[in-house]
């Protein structure tokens, strides 16, 4: 028997296809990254993420995605399986879905979602992803950080010790 959480985890093709038949409430709101040791700063901002919309879409970078980011030869630290899984577990996340390109702009491009999230360090102005989904009337926000916290920054923690 499968855990409850993994039906949140959805292929792009079948993730679109239930998009296209209303069978996922809108308005979307879309987000993506690694997602590789979640922390509190990961937690707090996809639930505020969450509370924009009625549908919390939560795109992973697939294993060779990370590799190419160059964080690090020994990055991920969790397959992209666990990573979906950890992701889907989380109560505020609707859906978890994910994306072998540098960026998720095709995927974002296909599933058109009515905003698009980052984190507070992004200047949304400067992604060709804004462009994109103001192009069909969405919008683009940066969620400012409430809890400085990166994995980079625990690995760095951790292998000092």
């Amino acid at each position: 028997m499968s855990a409850r959480f993994e039906s949140k985890i959805i292929d792009p093709a079948t993730l679109r296809q239930r998009l296209q038949e209303g069978q996922i409430p809108r308005p979307l709101v879309f987000t993506n990254g690694v997602f590789d040791i979640l922390h509190r700063g990961h937690a707090t901002y996809l639930d505020a993420a969450a509370q924009l919309g009625a549908t919390l879409v939560v795109a992973l970078n697939t294993d060779a995605s990370v590799r190419r980011l160059g964080k690090g030869d020994d990055r991920p630290l969790n397959n992209h399986a666990d990573r979906l899984a950890m992701m889907a577990a989380l109560g505020c996340v609707d859906v978890v879905t994910w994306f072998d390109e540098d960026t998720p702009q095709a995927l974002i491009e296909a599933l058109q979602p009515e905003l698009i999230v980052k984190g507070g360090d992004y200047d949304m102005e400067t992604l060709p992803e804004t462009a994109a989904v103001r192009s069909w009337g969405g919008d683009a926000v940066a969620i400012p950080f409430e809890f400085e916290r990166s994995t980079t920054a625990l690995l760095k923690k951790i292998r000092a010790e």
